[in-house]
Formats: structure tokens, C-alpha cells, sequence
């Protein structure tokens, strides 16, 4: 997981790519082949534990030594898919966007200056041998960006409960969240001006087309779960109404898609709230 969100609580959203094993040059696509194969793989709450465990040396550990050779695993349509962790990169990408979310003095109590000055070298360092690498997963704390469910449709959704509690989760293939951000952009950049939402359902897009044509991609509420009301969540139909505000601006019907857009924000701004009153 990322370190943003080990730093303060796992109340945190989940966007995967899950890539078919032929996307995978060798040796690694044999690494996943037998990875795949094996009876029991870790969950995402393996992936937090251990995240949440390199933060309780002293000094902490923002970054693992090592990169991870875990990853989710998904079979879609007999095609057995990865998702591979990659928690060093995404902890060093964590690690750039944390004054951001963290006061100065908050900041340098979780991890000392020193700490940090030394994971953004070696950093640097590691991505002048790797230029090209790029995260499967992304992540989001305290909320789903309203960008991500551009991604699906309502009937993507899956809601279970189990002892663990709840889990919701949408899953499309590759080919639909790719026609739907091209889609949601054009109604944005037709009926809105250049701002926030257009800017990241572009950087969406552009994550999209590292990955393979047949991938799956996954969004997770994760952690997000427990900050939520279950009666809330097991109502919650944000990328219906994403959908439906989209849909209401094709239509020039400006004042159903500011009712679609004003439900959605008093959902999450209320799942925000609680990381204050926590």
C-alpha cells in the first residue's frame, strides 16, 4: 500500500490494472505463471499489515529495501491476469505527495527529515535505470476521485459481506474504461472549461494506455469501507450518478447534472469530515 496512506489511517480506495500474463516479458511472466498457480495469494489487508509493520522501526522504514514479488490475481475469461504490487515505487511516488497532505511539524515527527532526504535519492536513482516504470495501482485516502467512475457502469458493481465486513468493488475490462474516459472527456470539454476534473480523468487515461488492451481494471473501495455507515454503503451508486451527471450535460440539462454531482460530493465530503473527527 502506499506510504500516504500507512502514515495515517487505511481508510484508502484502490484503482488496479490486473495485465494478462502475455503482457509480462521473461523472466517475469514465468514468475507470475507459477505465482499464479499457487493455492493461497496475499489480500489487500496482507499488503496494509505489511506496509503498516516497516513504519514501526525507528527510524521507520517509508520505503521497502526491496521491491515486492506479491500481486493480485484475477482469472477473466479463462485468462489468468496480475496485478503485481510494486509497494517500493508506489511508496516512493507516496513519499513525493505527502507535504501535501500532512502538516510540516506532523510531517517531521513520522518521518525525520534525514529519512526522507535519503528515499528521495535513491529515488532519482533508481528511476534513471528505470524510466519507464509505472505503478498498477493507485491510490486515494479518505475518498474515490469522482475521475475514477468515469471508468464504470452501475452494473459493474459488486457488494458483498462476509465476516470480514463489507466489500464493494466495480470491475470492466480494459477496452470499456478506455472507450468511457474518451467518452466522459469529450461531454467535459464540450460543456465545461479546462479545470481539475478534465485535467485527472486525462492523467487517467494516459495511465490506462501503459497497460495491455485485454487487462482488467479494478476499482476498490478497500479500507474505505470502515469509514462508511453500512446502510450507506450498501446504498452508495456514485458511478450511477457520475453516469447520470455526465449523461444530463450531453443533453444540456445543466441543473440535473448539478443534482447528480451535488449528491455525489455530500457523499464523500461526509466520508471526508470523519478523518477529522477521528
Amino acid at each position: 500500500m502506499a506510504l500516504a496512506s500507512s502514515v495515517m489511517v487505511p481508510y484508502v480506495a484502490y484503482l488496479r490494472v490486473y495485465e494478462p500474463l502475455a503482457a509480462f516479458p521473461e523472466p517475469e511472466r514465468s514468475h507470475w505463471a507459477r505465482y499464479a498457480e499457487r493455492e493461497h495469494t496475499p489480500t489487500a489487508q496482507d499488503e496494509q499489515r505489511r506496509a503498516l509493520a516497516d513504519l514501526l522501526p525507528t527510524p521507520p522504514v517509508p520505503v521497502p529495501v526491496h521491491e515486492s514479488a506479491d500481486a493480485f490475481v484475477a482469472v477473466v475469461d479463462g485468462v489468468t491476469c496480475v496485478c503485481p504490487w510494486r509497494t517500493r515505487l508506489r511508496g516512493w511516488q507516496a513519499l513525493e505527495a505527502l507535504e501535501e497532505l500532512l502538516p510540516a511539524p506532523v510531517l517531521d515527527a513520522a518521518l525525520p527529515p534525514v529519512v526522507r532526504r535519503q528515499a528521495a535519492t535513491d529515488y532519482e536513482q533508481w528511476r534513471e535505470r528505470n524510466p519507464d516504470a509505472r505503478p498498477w495501482i493507485r491510490g486515494a485516502t479518505w475518498h474515490v476521485p469522482v475521475r475514477w467512475f468515469v471508468l464504470f457502469d452501475d452494473e459493474e458493481r459488486e457488494y458483498t459481506k462476509s465476516d470480514q465486513g463489507p466489500h464493494l468493488r466495480y470491475r470492466t475490462p480494459m477496452v470499456q474504461a478506455r472507450r468511457r474516459v474518451a467518452r466522459g472527456l469529450r461531454t467535459l470539454r464540450d460543456t465545461l472549461e479546462e479545470g481539475p476534473l478534465i485535467d485527472g480523468l486525462v492523467d487517467v487515461g494516459r495511465w490506462l494506455e501503459e497497460f495491455h488492451p485485454r487487462s482488467l481494471v479494478e476499482l476498490d473501495y478497500g479500507g474505505l469501507v470502515h469509514a462508511v455507515p453500512e446502510e450507506q454503503l450498501a446504498e452508495d451508486r456514485s458511478a450511477a450518478e457520475v453516469a447520470e451527471g455526465l449523461a444530463a450535460l450531453r443533453d444540456g440539462d445543466g441543473e440535473r447534472a448539478g443534482v447528480a454531482y451535488e449528491k455525489l460530493s455530500d457523499r464523500w465530503r461526509a466520508v471526508r469530515e470523519r478523518q477529522f473527527s477521528s
